[in-house]
């Protein structure tokens, strides 16, 4: 699997301003930014997540939502970790948003922790109007909140839209990335 260039963000790179940037916008959007909800996935939601997670081309290779029993079992495991949070951003009842958070502990850095953002997806049906902002501003603010030093992502190198989207946030193409199928 081949996945791009490995982005990190840090706080001098004017997070913090973006985080207190207001919501006043003359969009339609506003008032469903102010209902969507971002909160810990229950096992009810796997089902949601699959199809958001196959709700592309890329993950429509990968992903089987037929066969939803190894992805209770990953649940299962990664609900046990603290150090783990799989997040939906639900709007009226629905799950049109998902992303997977790791905190990791290192000695780099001067013993920070960095949080590792992965799977980040919006139905289809609703990308562009602002919910993955909003969600990656919750995102940003929960590792602050949980003292994390570095944020780190990686994106397929086909995804050149999440690329640009990344950038925006203030992410920087740092390094490269590499991975191994197992």
């Amino acid at each position: 699997m081949l996945v791009s260039s490995f982005c990190s963000w840090r706080n001098s790179l004017g997070v913090d301003s973006l985080l207190k940037q207001k919501r006043q916008s003359s969009s339609p959007n506003v008032g469903i930014m102010n209902q969507l909800k971002m909160r810990p996935a229950e096992r009810e939601d796997i089902e949601s997540i699959v199809r958001l997670l196959a709700d592309d081309a890329i993950g429509a290779t990968r992903e089987n939502v037929e066969n939803l029993d190894p992805y209770f079992r990953a649940f299962e495991e990664v609900s046990k970790d603290a150090n783990q949070l799989l997040v939906v951003a639900e709007l009226e009842g629905e799950v049109v948003g998902t992303m997977h958070m790791t905190m990791i502990p290192g000695l780099s850095h001067h013993g920070s922790t960095r949080g590792l953002v992965e799977s980040v997806r919006i139905d289809s049906s609703r990308r562009g109007g602002g919910l993955g902002r909003e969600l990656m501003r919750w995102a940003i603010a929960e590792f602050q909140r949980r003292g994390c030093k570095v944020i780190q992502l990686t994106s397929m190198l086909p995804r050149t839209d999440a690329h640009r989207f990344y950038l925006s946030l203030g992410f920087e193409q740092t390094h490269l990335g590499f991975s191994m199928k197992l």
